[in-house]
C-alpha cells in the first residue's frame, strides 16, 4: 500500500504505517455515523425527543472526524477507503448489536458501550501515532475530545434516567 507521494521527513514505510493507522480510524468513524443514525431513527420512549435530537449534531461531528481523517491520508500521499467493504475488512472492534426500535435507555447502553472502544481505539491510535506523526496524533486527539463530549452527554442523560433504588 505504497503512497504515491511523501511529505517531507517521512520515509514510505512510516507513511505507509501512518496511513494504515488513520484508515482504521476512518473505517470506524464511518461506521459511527451510521450506527447514531440508525439509532437516530429508531428510538422510542418518553425520552424519545431528547435523545432523538441529540444524536444528529454528534452524527455530523462524528461524520466530520472521517473527512478529516479522510483528508489526512490525502494528505500523505494516500487513498482513503471509505466504502462499506473498507468497514468490514479494517473491523478490530466489536460490532453494534442492537436493531429495530428500541427504548432510549437501550440505545444510550449500547452507544455507550460502543465509544467504549470507539475512544480506546482512537486513544490507542494517537498514542501509536505520537511516535510516528504529531500532525496526525493530533488529529486523534481532538477526536477523542470531542467523542468524550458526547460520552459525558450519553451517560449523563441515562443517570437522569435511571430510577434510583
Amino acid at each position: 500500500m505504497a503512497t504515491e507521494f511523501l511529505n517531507p521527513g517521512l520515509d514510505q514505510a512510516t507513511s505507509d504505517k501512518i496511513v494504515s493507522i488513520l484508515q482504521n480510524r476512518l473505517a470506524q468513524e464511518e461506521e459511527a455515523s451510521l450506527i447514531l443514525k440508525h439509532a437516530h431513527w429508531n428510538v422510542a420512549g418518553p425520552s424519545f425527543i431528547g435523545v432523538h435530537e441529540m444524536l444528529d449534531p454528534e452524527v455530523d461531528a462524528v461524520r466530520n472526524m472521517a473527512d478529516e481523517t479522510a483528508e489526512r491520508i490525502a494528505t500523505l500521499g494516500g487513498s482513503a477507503q471509505g466504502t462499506p467493504e473498507s468497514i468490514i475488512e479494517n473491523r478490530t472492534w466489536s460490532r453494534f448489536t442492537l436493531m429495530g426500535r428500541q427504548n432510549t435507555q437501550d440505545y444510550l447502553k449500547a452507544l455507550i458501550d460502543y465509544y467504549a472502544d470507539f475512544i480506546t481505539a482512537e486513544r490507542n491510535a494517537y498514542k501509536e501515532l505520537d511516535e510516528l506523526d504529531i500532525i496526525s496524533s493530533n488529529i486523534m486527539q481532538d477526536h477523542v475530545q470531542e467523542l468524550e463530549h458526547f460520552n459525558w452527554f450519553m451517560n449523563s442523560h441515562l443517570i437522569c434516567e435511571t430510577p434510583k433504588a
